[in-house]
């Protein structure tokens, strides 16, 4: 018989299950730790390392982090909430993040992680302002990457519980992109059904169902009343 794991986050003992990541731990517990890579239903790859947090005094991806019996883990201190502050801002500065304009505006995980980590106004980094094609050859189906934020939910999607390989990274470094694995997203075998596609897939306004933007009105939108990871800490 497997023996409980025993730690504790932010001076709040915890208990979990061997081989669990600290993350799910947390959620179990109602304890929200910052995420946008990460999503239920895909295995976690911490890249955006808004999960981070310090186990021991030693700065690990919660999402893929095993949890470890006795380790004292720190999540809402100032210096970790300073540090998501700023990876949080270079997004919205890497990409052409237009909310009044967005799709995606209200139902957004990164508008609504700026709201929660008090992000209100410009900031020191500069504004990239990306001019990538957009592509809406698909008929039910648009792909702005002017929006991405490198999350690889899409690529993850498609590959593991799609088995397409739709999408996929292009280009290195500050270039990278995501990019299908054909001349245009028509040429794809992507279908509106498709995990990848799903409005919960793509955590900004990349992936667009044609026909169905704004179609949500304010006041019912997902983050207009909760703020993100409530439902996590209601739970």
């Amino acid at each position: 018989m497997n023996k409980s794991v025993v730690f504790k986050i932010d001076g709040v003992e915890v208990t979990a299950t061997p081989g669990q990541t600290i993350m799910e731990a947390a959620d179990e517990a109602g304890i929200y730790i910052p995420r946008l890579c990460d999503v239920e239903g895909l295995d976690p790859q911490g890249s955006c390392r808004l999960c981070t947090v310090k186990v021991n005094g030693r700065s690990v991806s919660s999402c893929t982090q095993p949890v470890v019996d006795g380790s004292e883990v720190e999540n809402n201190t100032l210096e970790i909430q300073c540090y998501r502050r700023d990876l949080v801002r270079m997004l919205f500065h890497e990409g052409n993040h237009l909310c009044p304009i967005c799709e995606a505006s209200g139902n957004c995980e990164l508008q609504a992680m700026g709201y929660r980590l008090g992000i209100s106004k410009a900031t020191k980094f500069p504004y990239l302002q990306p001019v990538r094609p957009v592509d809406a050859s698909h008929p039910d189906i648009l792909l702005d990457t002017n929006r991405c934020i490198h999350c690889g939910r899409c690529i993850r999607a498609s590959a593991s519980v799609d088995g397409k390989h739709v999408f996929g990274y292009i280009g290195r470094g500050i270039h990278r992109r995501v990019g299908v694995n054909a001349e245009n997203l028509a040429k794809t075998d992507a279908l509106l059904e498709d995990k990848a596609i799903a409005s919960e897939t793509c955590p900004v306004g990349c992936i667009i169902q044609k026909r169905n933007g704004f179609c949500t009105p304010v006041g019912k939108r997902e983050f207009d009343h909760e703020p993100i990871g409530s439902s996590i800490e209601n739970s």
